[in-house]
């Protein structure tokens, strides 16, 4: 089987995956762009990470679109992508568990107030708050795909009041007049972008946080804040930004009820990863069911 692996990957990244798979599918043949333009016949999968607008075109035997990253919202977004071939996204099991492990950092934080103790240490303030309890505080997560379960059975495992809310799964508005803390999983869509702005925040009570785990997009900054500054929203935990990295300009850097992360609440693991890539190639080979496919008309 030969296989297109191509995208927007350094070198050093590519070498690494490039391992990955070879360890996961040593008998497949794998093509960069070039060497499948002279093969074209020959390819029937691709494994890409979000690759340029085309790379795709030409394939006439393609079987199937190995996504190596979860959102394929870039992906879709490419007009040339070809009709009818599947589509699947990475469900990986290690980055499923580090993102919980990073929804539930970012609750505990919240809830115990060690963002605003950072503060004080840096202003050299001797001062304790006073200390609530998990069964106090209702999370709710929104997005119920594969991280958002898992974030919210973490969270609730830990003794937090957890909802979930999918774009589907009902109201929202009430929901977020009872969320204390919302953690944001959700895929981005046409629907979902843009959906964290004035309307959605001033639906939550005084002093809610806010967390985006999810894409930039989802977020009207202006209105975020605009929203922490007048005080409505005490803190936003925020790992995607609209321009990565994030540029040096912007207000979110210095604010101080702001906490950035590098877009590294979860990063794919190539030896897991890897795994569920071969499997699918393996599936698509042989007439087998696909997993994690992609349904296009929704965007995830």
């Amino acid at each position: 089987m030969k296989v297109l692996l191509c995208g927007e990957l350094g070198a050093t990244e590519w070498r690494t995956w490039q391992s990955a798979l070879a360890q996961a599918m040593p008998e497949a043949v794998w093509l960069d762009l070039a060497q499948a333009r002279t093969q074209a016949d020959a390819v029937q999968a691709a494994v890409v990470a979000n690759p340029p607008p085309g790379s795709l075109q030409g394939l006439p035997h393609l079987k199937l679109i190995q996504s190596l990253w979860a959102g394929v919202d870039r992906l879709l977004a490419d007009a040339t992508l070809p009709a009818g071939v599947p589509i699947a996204r990475m469900v990986d099991p290690a980055m499923t568990a580090a993102m919980a492990e990073t929804a539930l950092w970012a609750v505990l934080s919240l809830h115990r107030g060690f963002f605003a103790y950072a503060r004080r240490q840096r202003e050299g303030l001797w001062r304790a708050h006073a200390q609530r309890r998990a069964d106090e505080v209702n999370v709710l997560v929104l997005g119920q795909g594969e991280m958002g379960r898992a974030a919210a059975q973490r969270v609730a495992q830990q003794g937090y009041r957890v909802q979930g809310w999918r774009r589907d799964g009902g109201a929202l508005v009430p929901l977020l007049a009872q969320a204390e803390i919302v953690v944001n999983l959700l895929p981005l869509t046409p629907h979902t972008r843009g959906l964290l702005d004035v309307r959605f925040f001033a639906a939550l009570p005084a002093h809610a946080s806010v967390v985006n785990l999810a894409r930039g997009a989802h977020v009207v900054d202006a209105d975020l804040l605009a929203a922490l500054d007048s005080g409505h929203l005490r803190h936003a935990v925020l790992d995607v930004f609209h321009t990565e990295p994030l540029p040096a300009t912007h207000a979110f850097w210095q604010h101080l009820r702001v906490t950035l992360l590098p877009h590294a609440a979860a990063l794919t693991d190539p030896r897991s990863a890897a795994a569920v890539a071969a499997a699918n190639l393996r599936a698509a080979r042989d007439g087998g069911a696909l997993a994690h496919l992609v349904q296009a008309p929704r965007g995830y």
